[in-house]
């Protein structure tokens, strides 16, 4: 089984303008609307590999209503625990010359009462899962929430034996490491700012890898656009890198919770660590010829796996 837990969830609005213009009326020549948020995206790439993902989150509103809809037609078993507030709606601009600009709202404040449920709901899932499940924990949090919510996440996954798999940011991943999650995979820009350091090379970003482990992830990885992909299978092993493929793209949005998605699937199908990272740089990269985020296509994720290449780095902590 394979759970996507999504606490921030959102729908996903798609904007075309020509060029978009500050302090200047912007009209679209296009706008689309999709199931979104991280862990959604994640969900969408796994069913797309194959795999039949559970999803849960808080649904509020007609926003929420279009969430779980989106899901239900994507094949997708949705959860949705039922919320006063509406989920939020998360704005990407595209610009003729590729330009891509996001405007994210935050996500709503969550009752007391809600997050009972979905705790409740949550260690339901846990519970009545079958083998190993793999937890799969992304996304920022809402406001209000507790930022030791993956923490406890975590933790509640490893009393049922789960694997658990974290894609988060600030003081949310900080507070994740004691829970030692199996998996990690900020982008460059978030561990440096967790690491307090500039990941300004190769070798910088490499070295972040390594002290993500030593932090108390088992294994770890970071998403770093245009330049690639870094996993480390542990600190017995060495930092993998993947250069990213010269591609023409339509948006990255949504490729690092795409390559999750692949190392989620190569980690808990006991892929080699070549294999797993192949996997996670072609489903990023076929993210990035999709019409919508988490929309790559499986021809696409094949072909792109036969042509990632991966080679082993000295770091230096």
């Amino acid at each position: 089984m394979f759970l996507c837990v999504s606490p921030n969830p959102a729908i996903d609005k798609r904007l075309r303008v020509e060029s978009l213009q500050r302090a200047r009326v912007n009209r679209a020549n296009a706008a689309q609307s999709f199931a979104g948020g991280k862990a959604a995206h994640v969900a969408m790439v796994l069913r797309t590999l194959g795999e039949s993902p559970k999803w849960i989150g808080p649904c509020g509103g007609a926003n929420g209503r279009e969430l779980l809809a989106g899901l239900a037609a994507l094949g997708i078993e949705a959860i949705g625990i039922p919320a006063q507030q509406p989920t939020r709606t998360n704005l990407e601009i595209l610009e003729d010359d590729g330009t891509v600009t996001e405007i994210l709202e935050p996500g709503a404040r969550l009752t007391d009462i809600e997050w009972a449920a979905f705790d409740k709901r949550y260690s339901d899932l846990l519970a009545g899962g079958a083998g190993t499940p793999s937890v799969v924990l992304s996304g920022s949090l809402p406001q209000g929430a507790a930022v030791d919510f993956y923490a406890r996440c975590i933790s509640a996954a490893h009393e049922h034996s789960c694997r658990t798999f974290l894609d988060t940011s600030g003081e949310a991943l900080r507070r994740s490491f004691p829970a030692k999650p199996e998996f990690v995979k900020p982008n460059r820009q978030e561990a440096s700012r967790l690491l307090e350091r500039e990941l300004d090379s190769l070798q910088a970003a490499a070295g972040a890898v390594r002290k993500l482990l030593e932090l108390g992830a088992k294994r770890a990885a970071l998403s770093m656009g245009k330049d690639g992909l870094l996993y480390c299978a542990g600190l017995q092993h060495p930092v993998l890198y993947a250069p990213a493929l010269p591609v023409q793209a339509c948006s990255p949005v949504g490729c690092g919770d795409s390559a999750l998605a692949g190392f989620v699937l190569g980690l808990s199908s006991d892929y080699s660590p070549e294999e797993s990272l192949r996997l996670a740089a072609a489903c990023a990269t076929s993210n990035c010829l999709a019409e919508s985020p988490g929309a790559a296509r499986l021809e696409d994720i094949r072909r792109f796996q036969r042509q990632v290449t991966v080679q082993q780095l000295e770091t230096h902590v």
